[in-house]
C-alpha cells in the first residue's frame, strides 16, 4: 500500500489513499519514517483519515487553506491566519511523523500550546530567530491570550477541513483554553492626554484622530468608511460589508456625537469643492487612504510628550475605556466596539467598580 524510500539525507513516504498518490517528507530517520509508513498505512485500512471521499497532507491542505483565505478575506484577516500557520507548523518541525491532517489530534494541540508557552517572542508575540536576538524587549512565551486566539484560529481553519471533507471532527473540539492571568491592561489616554493629542496633530491628521477618538472604531473600518455610510438626518454611521472589504465582526451602527457630526459636515463640505471622493478620509487622488497612521501618531505622542502611545488601537480603548468610566454598560459597549463576544469587552470592567456598586445599591425587595 505504501513505501518508503530515501534522496539524499531524507526520508520520505509514499502511499495511496482514495486512489490519490500522496507523498511525504519525513526527516533523516528511517525508523521514523517506517512508523510514519505504517501510521497511515493502518488508518487507510481503518478508513480513519477523516476523509469522506479525499485524502490531504497537511502541508497540502494549508496551502489550499491560505488560497482560499487570500481569495476571499481581507488582507489583514489572510495575514493573521498565515502567522497563525506559521506558527503551527514551526511547531510541526518536530513532529516528522505527522505525515497526514487527519493525525494532528487534541495531544497534538495541547503539545503546541507547551511549545508556544516555551518559545522566546517579541512584544507582537512572534518568535525571535535565535536566542542571539534575544533582548530586554523580548520574553519566555507567548501569552495566555495569545495562544487561545491561536487555538481559536486554529479550530476555524479545521472547520474548513471538515467542510472540504478533509476531516470528520475538528482536533481542538476538547482543547481547554489557557487561564488568562498574564495580560496588560490595555492602553488608554487620559483626557488630557486627548486633547494634548489633538492640539498637536497636523490639520491633516487632527481629524482623523478625533474621529478614533470620538467612536471607537478599527483602523481598517475608518480607511473604508465611504459618504454613503453616513446618515446626517439618523446622526449614525453604519460600518457595512462592501464589495472591495467586509468588517472584521460584521455590520453595526456607532452614533454620531456633536463633534463627530459637526466634523463630518464640514468634510463633506469640503469634499464636495475638492476631489469628490467615495471616502470620507481619502487620499490625495480620492481614492482609500494610503497614509501610515501609526507612524504619524507616534511622532505626534511624541511631540505632545505622551508616553507609551505607539499603536493606533490605543485610541479604540480610549473611547471604550472612557465610556465604561462614564457609566456605560458593558453589552452597550460591547455593540458600538463591534465585539462578538462579551469576554472581549469584559477587559474594560475594572474601570467601573463604583458603577457596580451602585447599581447594587440600588437593588430592593
Amino acid at each position: 500500500m505504501g513505501i518508503i524510500y530515501k534522496r539524499g539525507k531524507i526520508w520520505y513516504v509514499d502511499v495511496r489513499a482514495g486512489g490519490r498518490r500522496i507523498r511525504k517528507r519525513v526527516g533523516t530517520s528511517r525508523k521514523i519514517a517506517e512508523l510514519a509508513l505504517k501510521d497511515a498505512e493502518v488508518k487507510i485500512a481503518r478508513d480513519e483519515f477523516g476523509f469522506a471521499q479525499q485524502d490531504a497532507s497537511f502541508d497540502k491542505f494549508l496551502n489550499q487553506f491560505l488560497e482560499y483565505s487570500e481569495a476571499n478575506h481581507s488582507a489583514a484577516t489572510f495575514n493573521r491566519y498565515r502567522a497563525v500557520i506559521d506558527h503551527f507548523q514551526r511547531y510541526l518541525e518536530n513532529k516528522p511523523e505527522i505525515v497526514f491532517l487527519s493525525q494532528v489530534g487534541t495531544r497534538e494541540i495541547d503539545e503546541y500550546k507547551v511549545f508556544r508557552k516555551g518559545e522566546w517572542v517579541n512584544p507582537n508575540g512572534d518568535p525571535v530567530d535565535s536566542e542571539e536576538d534575544v533582548t530586554d524587549h523580548t520574553r519566555k512565551g507567548a501569552r495566555a491570550n495569545t495562544i487561545n486566539f491561536e487555538i481559536g484560529t486554529l479550530r476555524t481553519i479545521f472547520n474548513m477541513a471538515i467542510k472540504w471533507n478533509y476531516l470528520k471532527e475538528n482536533p481542538t473540539k476538547d482543547v481547554v483554553r489557557l487561564k488568562v492571568n498574564d495580560s496588560k491592561a490595555p492602553r488608554f489616554l487620559t483626557k488630557k492626554e486627548c486633547q494634548k493629542l489633538l492640539e498637536h496633530s497636523p490639520d491633516h491628521l487632527r481629524p482623523i484622530l478625533f474621529t478614533f477618538l470620538y467612536t471607537g472604531m478599527r483602523k481598517a473600518e475608518l480607511e473604508n468608511l465611504e459618504w454613503a455610510d453616513i446618515d446626517f438626518r439618523r446622526r449614525k454611521m453604519k460600518i457595512r460589508c462592501k464589495e472591495f472589504w467586509h468588517p472584521k465582526t460584521g455590520e453595526r451602527e456607532i452614533p454620531m456625537s456633536q463633534g463627530v457630526y459637526d466634523l463630518f459636515k464640514q468634510l463633506r463640505q469640503e469634499n464636495e469643492k475638492g476631489t469628490k471622493s467615495n471616502f470620507i478620509f481619502p487620499d490625495k487622488n480620492g481614492g482609500k487612504i494610503r497614509t501610515k497612521l501609526r507612524e504619524q501618531l507616534i511622532r505626534v505622542a511624541q511631540k505632545a510628550k505622551i508616553k507609551d502611545l505607539t499603536k493606533l488601537h490605543s485610541l479604540r480603548h480610549t473611547f471604550a475605556s472612557h465610556l465604561v468610566m462614564s457609566g456605560v454598560d458593558l453589552p452597550t459597549v460591547q455593540k458600538l466596539m463591534g465585539h462578538s463576544d462579551i469576554q472581549t469587552t469584559m477587559i474594560y470592567a475594572h474601570l467601573a467598580p463604583d458603577h457596580l456598586a451602585e447599581a447594587v445599591d440600588r437593588l430592593e425587595f
